[in-house]
């Protein structure tokens, strides 16, 4: 009998299917917001960053089903030595790649206060009289 390697990435069909329902849906939302706007007369680099942002947590948030699904899928199975590892290798690169999005999104690093952060992402104000 052999033991399973690694667990399944992804884990069962619901949770795959979870994951890519909640990174299609938060596309699509972010880009019908980005296209409201631009069709708003928004100008500037505003929802473009906006855009961006909400497009990231859409991401951040189909990685954090992942891992959770891994976890469960490692969990439900008889755990081995070899897949409690492999797990931790995969929850380390996907934990990297949150941060790493989590890094762009917000413009700054998690241990930086905001008004520390570089001002790079920061709203514009609108001009008077604008007409919006």
């Amino acid at each position: 009998m052999n033991a399973p390697i690694a667990p399944r990435s992804g884990g069962s069909g619901i949770q795959t299917a979870a994951t890519i329902a909640v990174i299609v849906i938060g596309a699509v939302s972010s880009t019908v917001a980005y296209l409201r706007s631009r069709l708003a007369g928004e100008g500037g680099d505003e929802p473009y960053h906006e855009y961006r942002a909400s497009l990231g947590r859409s991401i951040l948030l189909g990685l954090e089903f992942l891992v959770a699904a891994d976890i469960i899928a490692t969990v439900a199975i008889e755990p081995t030595l070899r897949s409690v590892v492999v797990l931790g290798g995969i929850v380390l690169i996907r934990t990297f790649l949150s941060f790493a999005l989590e890094v762009e999104i917000e413009g700054r690093w998690p241990w930086q206060n905001a008004r520390d952060a570089p001002k790079t992402h920061q709203k514009k104000p609108r001009p008077e009289g604008d007409g919006a």
